[in-house]
């Protein structure tokens, strides 16, 4: 019986081929090991500072809401006093994310609301913080106001109180919220008035530089020939969290508007201390 033939060459290119796919090296090592890691990992974006939100109808103290609501005092059945101080909650799908609180009371002179509307800011893209994306929707927001240009800066005549254009707490996130369904309602009553008289530079439209990192405040009057309705809108922005103060009141029959000063500093004043309660 004839024996088949050896054949060395094919045993060799076995040999090769074997240890090829045991990946190893002459070192002893595996190519990878000795290639080391080309691609470095990039750390995710800072997350905000805060990671829970106060409870909206809580936050306003029955002082606060005596000083804003004037009528809340004149209430004399206790539980419709009571139910009053409580608020109405704004709906929300999570209080972490976004809690706000309704008032509105009638009194023998005026009828008075207030809005107060936490919103925590989370981002969802690992290069962009979450501070970084609440300045994003803040900027938003205060783009949409529209500020006059401060006293100073060049514009040829000076802005009124009501005279712009944007709606106050506009919302740059697509979602619908307290804050941007209260800015439509508010808006309609708040449209520019042609005869308002010049307001103080100090009583303008303008940025806060003494609330939260970043702030606004709006103030607008409506055009009506009688009863003539303020509403006065604070944003502030504190780290991932955006605040939006609502204050507006209606005369019940005046023909005078509220005062500017009085309203822009009740609203200014709730707005440091929920920045407080914030910080606290």
């Amino acid at each position: 019986m004839r024996r088949k033939a050896y054949v060395p060459g094919v045993a060799a290119l076995l040999a090769a081929l074997l240890a090829g796919c045991t990946g190893g090296s002459a070192d002893g090592g595996s190519e990878t090991d000795s290639k080391g890691s080309d691609t470095g990992t990039v750390a995710p974006a800072r997350p905000g500072k805060y990671r829970t939100l106060p409870e909206a109808c809580s936050a306003v103290s029955h002082d606060t809401l005596d000083t804003l609501l004037p009528g809340i005092e004149q209430i004399a059945d206790e539980k419709q006093r009571e139910k009053a101080y409580a608020g109405e909650a704004t709906p929300t799908y999570d209080t972490d994310r976004r809690d706000g609180c309704r008032w509105k009371v009638e009194s023998t002179s005026a009828s008075d609301r207030l809005l107060v509307d936490f919103e925590r800011v989370a981002s969802y893209d690992n290069t962009v913080s979450d501070d970084n994306k609440a300045r994003e929707i803040y900027a938003g927001k205060e783009t949409a106001a529209d500020l006059p240009e401060p006293a100073g800066s060049g514009s040829a005549s000076g802005p009124t109180a009501g005279s712009g254009t944007g709606a106050p707490g506009g919302d740059a996130s697509a979602s619908s919220s307290p804050s941007s369904s209260s800015s439509s309602s508010s808006a309609s009553a708040s449209a520019p008035s042609a005869s308002a008289s010049a307001t103080p530079a100090d009583l303008q439209p303008r940025t806060l530089d003494d609330v939260g990192d970043e702030a606004y405040l709006d103030d607008r009057l409506s055009a009506a020939a009688t009863a003539r309705a303020r509403t006065v809108t604070v944003v502030f922005r504190t780290s991932n969290v955006i605040v939006t103060i609502e204050y507006a009141e209606q005369p019940t029959a005046s023909t005078e508007a509220p005062d500017s000063k009085e309203m822009q500093d009740r609203a200014r004043k709730l707005a440091q201390k929920l920045a407080d309660t914030l910080d606290g």
